[in-house]
């Protein structure tokens, strides 16, 4: 059905024009200024599950994991970090102190961070490979499967990363 549009009437259009006039006359001063958009950061997660694979292979790499994750804990961040591959030896006492990178943190007071405050978990497959067991590993590791892993990964409120 076809809509017809029906010019204003005179009447009509001056009653428009006083009522913009007396808005004009009525109004103090230019347009109040729009509200700007308010840009939140994005809320931290509760959870930082980290997995290192690199050890003395890949240093810098390996250094980066280990920053992030005592950089999370002293932030307050619930970490776990997950020892695989190559990084499998820091599990075991003294292996950290032998690991050297210019200009970053030393590894051993790192994995002391994490150890104090966060989970460090050994890849169990990783381990076998190497010959670790519980006995030989650092006092506060555990040794924890790639189901765990996953869990811990998927859960609500967690942001896992991988080095």
């Amino acid at each position: 059905m076809a809509t017809t549009v029906v010019p204003a009437s005179p009447w009509e259009r001056q009653v428009g024009l006083l009522m913009r006039d007396h808005y004009r006359a009525t109004r103090s001063g230019p347009h109040p200024p729009r509200p700007q958009p308010r840009y939140y950061p994005a809320p931290m997660p509760k959870k930082l599950v980290i997995k290192v694979t690199a050890g003395a292979d890949a240093p810098e790499r390996c250094s980066q994991a280990f920053t992030v994750a005592a950089v999370a804990v002293a932030s307050g961040v619930e970490v776990s970090l997950w020892l695989t591959g190559e990084s499998a030896w820091f599990a075991l006492p003294g292996r950290a102190a032998e690991f050297e990178l210019p200009h970053a943190a030393p590894l051993p007071d790192l994995l002391d961070s994490v150890l104090a405050g966060g989970t460090l978990t050994l890849c169990t497959q990783c381990a076998a490979r190497r010959n670790i067991t519980e006995k030989d590993v650092l006092d506060g590791v555990r040794i924890a499967g790639a189901q765990l892993f996953v869990q811990e990964a998927l859960a609500d409120d967690t942001q896992a990363l991988v080095y």
